[in-house]
């Protein structure tokens, strides 16, 4: 699986998309020539959310949740589904 697909799937900027019956903000950021990015969703109507960083080296891929597992961070980004 690799998640920089899931990643690219989401525009940059902000954007909205269901998650487990749920509508969801998304915003997206890329830096360093899109060697890195910062994905938010904040559930619209509850209080879930997802965060992570995702970096790109010269020897690896990382993905960073913030505060969280790194499973919901997977979940959300294979099932979210972009309106």
């Amino acid at each position: 699986m690799n998640v920089l697909n899931y990643i690219n799937k989401i525009p940059e900027g902000y954007s909205e998309g269901i998650y487990m019956n749920a509508k969801y903000g998304i915003t997206k950021s890329a830096f360093n020539n899109n060697k890195s990015f910062k994905v938010y969703a904040k559930e619209l109507q509850g209080t879930n959310f997802i965060s992570l960083n995702y970096y790109i080296t010269s020897t690896k891929k990382l993905l960073k949740p913030c505060e969280m597992p790194e499973q919901k961070v997977i979940h959300f980004l294979q099932h979210v589904t972009l309106k």
